[in-house]
């Protein structure tokens, strides 16, 4: 049930796209020499990103714990280093003057007994602005060379993973290759930030998990040879909503599938959608032609309770920018070929808040697995979607939705 359910949520934002930034969340190599020194125990090293300077006085935000406030020595040493760089070999010295707020810094000093302040003699900096310039081009090598799927089978012995793709010209099996080289990376389980995520292995991934992977392509599509892969394990719900609590950031869904009333969290990063109508009924029609005769919902089906819209004739709000194989006018987002820039689908839909939906909207979600106390938190929302859950009213075909539209690289896809 739980990987039927996942086929199809990765129908639905296959069609509509969903999309994360590689290496230390700082940038910041272990080689630089992250460990305290040893026999100096009054040196502390902090890592996190400017909050606030003013003269020598940076109040910093480190990666974990409570702000710092850091006081940089007049005879400290400032070096700007590029992101990713494992040591200080090109480093290049600036001045106090040139740091800002949301560059990314090291600092190591002499620390207060209760760590809440150092005198910072070392001071090694990564500017936002390089920082913003290597997540774009990490972003455009995801969009260009990634792919993403479900887990269908994991060989530890040839280091291959099989993931099963839908887009809009169905579904296809893509075969994962990996090495040693190759940097694996897991999502926390009630996290919807990349920069959550912690470093993993081949052995982690299961069937059913969703993936993401960048690399080389085979000339026929079939084969990836990974540089990188994203993997964690999501939850799919398809339902209708019961009540919203826009003050608490919180909504219950009752599922299709499961037939109870789920509780979601709604954060600053999770992303909320309205699915124009034009596309909801294009999907619809798609999703009742995948169907088999006879099936409830599926084209010619006594109970099926949507009119068809010609995907060919029906090119919704955005402009046309091509035609597809069929012929058909393709919508905006739409690649050369037919295959949809998920991505830039989701990000041309109107945006949500909370407070927008309503005791009875239709919606697609993916949540973090979340805990067994709670509900998962909402990574993707998608309303509007009525029409596709009368052509699916099981909920079991209707979820196409696709968990990748975290911050940081992860973004887009190549196409299968």
């Amino acid at each position: 049930m739980k990987a039927k359910r996942a086929t199809i949520v990765t129908f639905v934002l296959s069609v509509i796209g969903v999309s994360g930034a590689s290496g230390t969340p700082a940038g910041f190599a272990p080689s630089m020499g992250l460990a305290q020194d040893a026999g100096q125990s009054a040196v502390a090293r902090r890592i996190g990103a400017i909050k606030a300077i003013t003269g020598n006085a940076i109040t910093l935000a480190p990666d974990s714990g409570p702000e710092v406030a850091v006081t940089v020595q007049p005879n400290a040493r400032l070096l700007r280093i590029a992101p990713g760089a494992k040591d200080l070999t090109n480093a290049t010295p600036i001045q106090l003057q040139d740091l800002q707020a949301g560059d990314r810094v090291r600092v190591r000093g002499q620390a207060t007994p209760d760590g809440a302040s150092i005198a910072a003699l070392e001071v090694i900096v990564i500017s936002h602005s390089d920082l913003e310039a290597r997540h774009a081009m990490e972003r455009q090598d995801w969009q260009k060379r990634g792919l993403g799927g479900l887990v269908s089978a994991v060989d530890a012995s040839t280091g291959t993973v099989t993931i099963s793709v839908t887009s809009l010209g169905g579904k296809k099996e893509i075969a994962v290759h990996t090495s040693n080289t190759t940097v694996f990376r897991r999502y926390a389980p009630d996290s919807v930030k990349f920069d959550d995520a912690k470093p993993s292995s081949l052995q982690e991934i299961r069937p059913g998990d969703q993936l993401r992977a960048r690399g080389a392509r085979s000339a026929d599509g079939s084969e990836l040879t990974a540089e990188e892969i994203v993997t964690g394990s999501f939850s799919n719900i398809a339902g209708t909503v019961n009540s919203v609590d826009a003050s608490a950031g919180t909504l219950i869904v009752q599922d299709l599938l499961s037939k109870k009333a789920v509780p979601v969290k709604i954060t600053p990063e999770s992303q909320l959608h309205k699915l124009p109508p034009e596309m909801a009924q294009r999907i619809a029609a798609r999703l009742k032609g995948s169907m088999p005769p006879g099936t409830p919902g599926a084209a010619g089906s006594a109970n099926s309770n949507s009119a068809p819209v010609a995907a060919s004739s029906q090119s919704g709000s955005a402009p046309n920018n091509g035609t597809n194989s069929s012929g058909g006018a393709m919508g905006a987002g739409m690649r050369p070929g037919g295959t949809p820039d998920l991505q830039q689908m989701l990000n041309r839909m109107p945006a949500l808040t909370l407070a927008d939906l309503h005791k009875g909207d239709a919606v697609l979600i993916v949540t973090t697995l979340g805990s067994t106390t709670g509900g998962g938190t909402a990574i993707t929302l998608l309303s509007g979607v009525e029409p596709i859950l009368q052509a699916a009213p099981s909920g079991s075909q209707a979820m196409m939705l696709a968990p990748w539209s975290l911050g940081g690289a992860p973004s887009g896809d190549a196409g299968p």
